[in-house]
């Protein structure tokens, strides 16, 4: 957007020859002139300028979660950047003797009419003001005329109405000044008889359209188009009863046709659609979120797919951001090395030498390790690159626990079964299925506690997993939460059963030093599991039981049975 802008200031300069005003040095006096004294007008030329600005501004909602009026944090947060953008005199200039622009009439080409009444009542004020000093000083210091009171009060009278109604626009114009519209917007809310009252929209409606017309008044000057693009972040982090404020102050800020803003909204629509439905306030309007959602934005943009070229770049990137890890390594293995040079006979020290020999061979190996473990995972003819998410924040999770990882099978001397490649395929594993996984892990736990380990050591995970998952889907009502956590279930199978076979041993090798794997899903799944087989035992103990009597019915048996037969099942 800020490239096209500049294009076509560009294109706009070489049809019209005519440079855009910009209120910086002499520009920012002329502009306080044309705001005392002018009033600008829309005409056919304005509306066919191509050259136009951005004016971006970023609110994360997740900043203002806590308040009960998330939308006024909004409606706030764009006033302030409005007011830093244009300077706080020109606003304070604007709402207080400014005149929102007109629509030409006929085929005008005048782009500026003169402010009528701030010229009759500022000049009014002054005439009123020197005829009063003029009074004034006759009657006090002409001979023979001091002894005419009549004078001095119409003097004094005049005078002090005049000035009271400079004092009063001057003060006007610096309470706007110290007082801006984000803090007049948080102190209504703030009060709780204000924010009950009826007429509350009403005002910050009227604080908006002000602003509105400021920045239409700022375009017919500057000569340019302005549109002022906020981008809205967080919002699926936010309560259900904020969102809908949120998007209720949209739709505020959008109720005028010509509005100059444009809303760029970064959420996950399933989110917001959810929390929609769960609201009590849009209960009969949102009883289907997405429909919702469908009236309120007006170009949908559902980011595609990432390519491959895309991928490998934001994988590079977020393998850069680990060399500061690199050099921490390496500087500390010069310090040591520098450090075991020294002479020292006693045999403690020896000792302590030898162990940071023995630190710094680890550390070197880690750094050799970790440089090839990332080169596996930014390498297009690497199949594990196909498993990496798209998100941006799930890779630089998956490059951050890389280097943990290994450093922690390196310290638990497991270097001999490690290999770098596969170190970043189990750690993808984790990050992408993690409660496929979490199943595979418990139902081997369990195995081993009735079962010798070594008779399935070489035994591969997919083939557990497969023993096991009519178990796990047919408890997909109760594990549905965690089965959300999942990806791709094709890519799972695909991943485990041909191009990273991993066996029932390297499951064990890695599982110390699994840090990206929430340890808590393992345990619920191993509860869940053991009342589904406690219930199971209890079905097939209760089947004798309940079929007897009515075999001992039918057979007309006069035996007598304990208390547990005397009421009928």
């Amino acid at each position: 957007m800020h490239e096209e802008a500049i294009r076509r200031e560009e294109e706009e300069l070489k049809k019209l020859n005519q440079k855009p005003r910009r209120p910086e040095g002499w520009g920012y006096f002329l502009l306080l002139w044309y705001l005392l004294f002018y009033q600008p007008v829309i005409t056919e030329v304005h509306l066919r300028r191509e050259n136009i600005q951005f004016l971006f501004i970023r609110f994360s909602a997740w900043q203002y979660a806590g308040s009960d009026k998330l939308w006024a944090g909004l409606v706030s947060t764009l006033c302030h950047n409005i007011r830093q953008h244009f300077g706080a005199l020109p606003l304070s200039f604007y709402h207080v003797m400014g005149k929102r622009p007109r629509f030409a009439s006929g085929f005008s080409q005048g782009e500026w009419l003169v402010n009528k009444r701030t010229c009759f009542t500022l000049g009014g004020l002054v005439f009123v003001l020197m005829a009063g000093i003029s009074l004034l000083s006759v009657a006090l210091f002409v001979p023979g005329i001091k002894d005419y009171s009549m004078l001095k009060v119409l003097g004094s009278t005049s005078t002090t109405l005049s000035g009271s109604g400079i004092l009063v626009t001057i003060f006007s114009v610096v309470k706007n000044l110290v007082i801006s519209q984000k803090q007049r917007i948080e102190k209504m809310t703030d009060s709780e008889k204000f924010s009950s009252h009826l007429g509350f929209m009403s005002e910050v409606k009227k604080e908006i359209e002000m602003l509105t017309s400021f920045v239409y008044y700022m375009e017919v000057y500057q000569r340019r188009r302005l549109r002022i693009v906020l981008e809205i972040t967080s919002l699926d982090m936010c309560y259900p009863e904020r969102v809908v404020g949120v998007l209720n102050a949209i739709n505020t800020l959008l109720s005028d046709t010509n509005a100059p803003f444009i809303f760029i909204l970064v959420v996950d629509p399933s989110i917001i659609a959810s929390c929609l439905e769960q609201t009590s306030s849009m209960k009969g309007m949102a009883d289907n979120g997405y429909l919702f959602l469908n009236r309120t934005v007006t170009l949908p943009f559902s980011i595609p797919k990432m390519g491959i070229k895309s991928k490998l770049h934001h994988l590079h990137k977020a393998v850069q951001s680990r060399e500061d890890l690199m050099y921490n390594i390496i500087t500390q293995n010069v310090e040591r090395g520098m450090k075991s040079v020294k002479g020292r006979t006693t045999k403690l020290v020896d000792m302590e030498a030898s162990s940071e020999m023995d630190q710094s061979q680890i550390d070197a190996q880690a750094v050799r390790c970790i440089h090839e473990a990332f080169h596996t995972l930014h390498n297009a003819t690497d199949c594990l690159c196909q498993y990496i998410p798209e998100n941006i924040i799930q890779m630089r999770r998956i490059v951050n626990t890389i280097p943990i990882t290994i450093r922690l099978m390196l310290q638990q001397n497991t270097r001999h079964t490690m290999s770098p490649r596969a170190v970043a395929a189990w750690v993808v594993m984790a990050n992408q299925w993690p409660c496929r996984l979490s199943w595979v892990l418990q139902c081997l736990e369990d195995r081993q506690q009735i079962r010798p380990a070594d008779e399935f050591r070489n035994q591969f995970l997919w083939e557990v997993f497969m023993e096991n998952c009519k178990e796990l889907y047919s408890m997909h009502k109760v594990l549905q939460n965690f089965l959300a956590l999942d990806g791709d279930p094709e890519l799972f199978e695909k991943f485990l059963s041909i191009d990273f076979p991993f066996t029932v041993q390297e499951a064990d090798s890695f599982l110390n030093s699994t840090v990206n794997l929430d340890h808590s899903i393992r345990h619920k799944l191993g509860l869940i599991r053991g009342l589904n087989t406690l219930n199971k035992t209890n079905e097939e103990k209760k089947g004798p039981w309940i079929l007897l009597p009515i075999l001992v019915s039918h057979k007309n048996c006069k035996y007598k049975f304990g208390s547990h037969f005397s009421k009928p099942r």
